[in-house]
């Protein structure tokens, strides 16, 4: 593939934990296999300085999750709890942040501000990320590098289970150097980032373990839209992830022309009715919806106009994508759409009798859902939502990544409007004799090849 001609490009964002103590507090950057307390918490969106809130921020309320946190006093403290404020910056993790700035040629400001970006998804037990701009402008090798921050470490995840999500705060506040690099990538290979990672080893104080080391991508083509994809484990897993972004925005991208040319449009979707087809699947041998009716839940269907066969394109399974919205808009567990059946024990006379049900064309496809209307309802808001996000092409988000390089839906791309000052910290002046101070300690450039 020419990625030239298709208007390729990507900008990496690697985020490395320091092997210090936290940053607002001095308890150790280690984590526990056993905790001795725990704590509940609901978390809401707030505006920013701006006045305005966050369009993730408000996807992630719209859950209406409950945290459970989980603490050990080994590694954590009433800063960590929120109960307490946050102390000065780590010194020792502020340095080797500077030196990395330092080693990638990047222009450092002359006073470190401590900002909030507001984070609800549990991940911090403030609803905000502490986060701190380093310098700006550097450069390795050929690309070059906008930005190097200091930022905290978020919770991590334990368990999920419905509305509940349990995190551990063992890692919460652990120093993260995050390096964000200019959309210089020209192609997917071009995009395995070693030299910034071999920086960050000759520096020190970095940990080396399994998960010390995260990289996101952002990722765009003509005609596409700039998706974030987070948490990519492995350095060499970015080119893998990039190819597979590629693949899929240009499948949407041809999705998009076919729903033209099929003269589908909001109202279209909007206009489809929720239908109970409960009586109609009721002796079919699918084990999914046996074992919803024996829970006591009834069996619903929509028309999805102008989306058959479009729903299984090996590129960017939009049936997968739509069943990631319902579920983060419901909490249902899945969806069965048209494009697999028949399938799961759904046989072809049932699928014809609800083609006709639905009253369906040749090129209109449909969605089952099982569970209480309420909550149906609630989903098929959220499969409508990213039905008409299909005309328009590619909608900018940010996925995860998953562990066979392909990436699932998260949330909304976050703009400015999630961030505003931390007022318990006071900024942190950088002098010039400080930085030759640094200067004169900083260890030799490694050479490794890009």
């Amino acid at each position: 593939m020419n990625y030239r001609d298709i208007g390729f490009r990507a900008g990496l964002e690697i985020h490395q934990q320091l092997d210090t103590r936290k940053l607002f507090c001095s308890c150790p950057s280690t984590l526990s296999e056993e905790f001795e307390a725990n704590f509940e918490r609901f978390l809401r969106p707030t505006k920013s300085e701006l006045g305005e809130v966050d369009i993730a921020a408000l996807a992630e309320a719209m859950k209406k999750r409950k945290f459970v946190y989980l603490s050990s006093k080994k590694n954590c403290c009433l800063v960590e709890w929120d109960e307490e404020p946050p102390h000065s910056i780590n010194k020792e993790a502020l340095e080797v942040g500077l030196k990395v700035a330092l080693m990638m040629d990047a222009r450092i400001v002359d006073e470190v501000h401590i900002m909030r970006k507001i984070v609800i998804d549990g991940s911090n037990t403030t609803g905000f990320q502490r986060t701190a701009l380093l310098a700006l402008n550097g450069k390795v090798k050929d690309v070059g590098i906008e930005t190097i921050a200091i930022e905290e470490d978020a919770a991590r995840k334990i368990e999920e289970k419905g509305n509940v999500v349990k995190y551990g705060i063992d890692r919460l506040g652990i120093p993260l150097i995050e390096v964000a690099t200019s959309a210089d990538i020209r192609d997917p290979k071009h995009a395995r980032e070693k030299y910034i990672g071999s920086i960050f080893k000759v520096v020190g104080k970095c940990k080396r373990e399994l998960g010390a080391i995260r990289q996101d991508i952002n990722v765009s083509i003509r005609g596409g839209a700039r998706v974030e994809i987070k948490g990519v484990q492995y350095l060499s897993a970015i080119e893998r992830v990039a190819e597979k972004e590629v693949l899929r925005q240009l499948d949407l991208i041809e999705i998009s022309k076919i729903l033209k040319e099929r003269k589908v449009s909001e109202d279209d979707i909007e206009r489809c009715e929720l239908r109970e087809v409960t009586d109609m699947l009721r002796d079919c041998k699918s084990k999914m919806i046996g074992r919803g009716l024996k829970e006591g839940k009834r069996i619903f269907c929509i028309k999805l106009p102008g989306f058959g066969g479009l729903l299984k394109r090996e590129n960017s399974r939009l049936g997968r994508e739509f069943a990631v919205h319902a579920r983060m808009r419901s909490g249902i567990k899945g969806l069965i759409h048209s494009d697999e059946l028949p399938g799961y024990g759904i046989e072809k006379k049932f699928v014809d009798e609800l083609r006709e049900f639905m009253e369906l064309g040749e090129d209109d496809a449909f969605a089952i859902f099982i569970g209480k209307r309420e909550i149906v309802e609630k989903a098929v808001e959220g499969v409508k939502e990213r039905a008409k996000q299909a005309l328009k092409g590619v909608p900018e988000e940010v996925r995860r990544a998953l562990p066979d390089d392909s990436t699932e839906y998260m949330r909304p791309l976050p703009g400015a409007a999630r961030m505003y000052p931390e007022t318990d910290i006071p900024p942190v002046r950088i002098t010039k004799e400080y930085i030759e101070k640094l200067k004169r300690s900083l260890p030799e450039k490694p050479e490794i090849q890009m």
